[in-house]
């Protein structure tokens, strides 16, 4: 991330969003921006809020107040007469169009082959032509290593290679912010690596702005520009990797890592 692109307006703003299930505070007037190409990794302790910060960007969950821009875009709101007022979902699926998400779970269309399964948005929801969606499909499945199976369904693939072709799907929308939630939660252990170098890859290109709530705090560490500690709803500390990483000064952030390398000896 360079200079100018903290300079710019943000490609992501949180501003005062707060989210209640019930009774449930999970999220408390948060406050947060992202610039455009930027890496953000969001770490905390399950129940913390870090998915529902994610869904709510990808409008699976509605805020209780607080308002989310995507791009100098309201997402959940529009103006009328210069006041803010909640949207109507064609706005609100308009401005959707720029964020993608990959899910803890695959989320694959079993009765469609490999290919089919990234088409099909781009076709009914972007529009584009049927042979544009297939190059770019091939082209994005050739660039998670899947160019060999694009005829093969979900269940003749490892879990893996389900993960890899749910990120070429999300790419080939061409997002500007690509969300990942947990990608890796769902798969063994020995699968975990290499859907990891995929996004590895994706981040070293720079382009697109990415969130990554993730457990995986190696993973973040190298891929991320920031880190985002969350907490009872809370952003109870942020900074660098190796500031957050190295010389934590929220206690709760050095009891979660602590916690961490506690259940993780190779960390």
């Amino acid at each position: 991330m360079n200079e100018n692109s903290v300079k710019s307006p943000p490609m992501v703003r949180y501003q005062k969003i707060s989210k209640s299930f019930g009774e449930l505070k999970v999220l408390r007037e948060i406050d947060l921006e992202i610039a455009a190409g930027e890496k953000v990794a969001i770490i905390g302790p399950s129940g913390s809020g870090k998915t529902t910060l994610g869904r709510l960007l990808m409008t699976l969950e509605k805020p209780n107040s607080g308002t989310i821009e995507v791009d100098g875009d309201y997402l959940w709101h529009k103006k009328v007469d210069e006041k803010l007022v909640w949207a109507n979902q064609k706005h609100i699926r308009s401005v959707r169009a720029k964020v993608g998400m990959v899910f803890q779970q695959f989320n694959l269309f079993p009765h469609m082959r490999v290919l089919r399964n990234c088409t099909e948005a781009p076709i009914h929801v972007l529009g584009i032509s049927e042979e544009e969606a297939q190059e770019r499909a091939i082209a994005m499945l050739q660039k998670v290593g899947l160019g060999q199976k694009l005829k093969d369904f979900p269940s003749k693939l490892s879990g893996g290679q389900q993960q890899r072709v749910a990120i070429a799907r999300a790419l080939v929308m061409r997002p500007k912010v690509l969300i990942f939630d947990e990608v890796t939660s769902a798969l063994d252990p020995e699968l975990v690596g290499e859907v990891l170098e995929v996004i590895k890859e994706i981040a070293a290109e720079g382009e697109t702005t990415m969130v990554l709530i993730t457990h995986e705090m190696e993973f973040a560490r190298e891929v991320a520009d920031r880190i985002i500690f969350i907490d009872g709803g809370l952003i109870a500390e942020q900074g660098p990797p190796q500031k957050i990483f190295e010389n934590p000064e929220n206690e709760r952030t050095k009891d979660f890592l602590s916690r961490f390398r506690q259940q993780n000896r190779n960390y």
